[in-house]
């Protein structure tokens, strides 16, 4: 079984990619007391999150406090484990944002899915949501016909009946 963790100040809470367009791997990281945790997700899921706090910054008073300046992966890059879904909450007695991540369990796994429970503040959360942009914005560029990605070498648009655009 797989660790959980709980943070509930860090001091770096995170998203980053590794890895060239098209094959790009994903991670979402915190750092709390020198205490690294990464853990491997999908492009989707840290878009997903980042639009979700997006809209709860919105209905949130002001960001306040000081903003992250560094949002790189810290070194090593070490997956504790693959994450299944995403919850968010708002502790609104602490002022922070609760992002809880579960882990996915292969088929043949027993046991109770290990969590990760971060306590971010709103200036974390409204950095986070920068990067992520960032990140999507760094992907591989999408079809005007078809709206799927395109690689480098070419893109068989199914649209344009196989034909390869560049």
């Amino acid at each position: 079984m797989s660790e959980s963790f709980e943070f509930v100040a860090p001091d770096h809470f995170t998203a980053g990619a590794v890895g060239p367009q098209g094959q790009r791997v994903f991670y979402l990281q915190s750092r709390e007391k020198g205490r690294v945790v990464t853990l491997k997700s999908e492009k989707e899921q840290v878009r997903a999150l980042a639009q979700y706090l997006a809209g709860l910054l919105d209905k949130l008073p002001g960001v306040g406090g000081v903003a992250p300046k560094d949002l790189s992966l810290l070194e090593p890059v070490d997956a504790a484990w693959v994450v299944a879904s995403i919850a968010v909450g708002y502790d609104e007695a602490r002022d922070r944002i609760l992002v809880v991540a579960n882990e996915l369990l292969e088929e043949e796994e027993t046991g109770d899915p290990a969590s990760a429970r971060v306590l971010i503040t709103r200036a974390q959360a409204a950095a986070f949501v920068k990067q992520a942009d960032t990140l999507m914005k760094a992907g591989r560029p999408i079809c005007p016909w078809c709206s799927q990605p395109k690689d480098p070498s070419g893109h068989a648009c199914p649209r344009s009946n196989g034909h390869v655009l560049h």
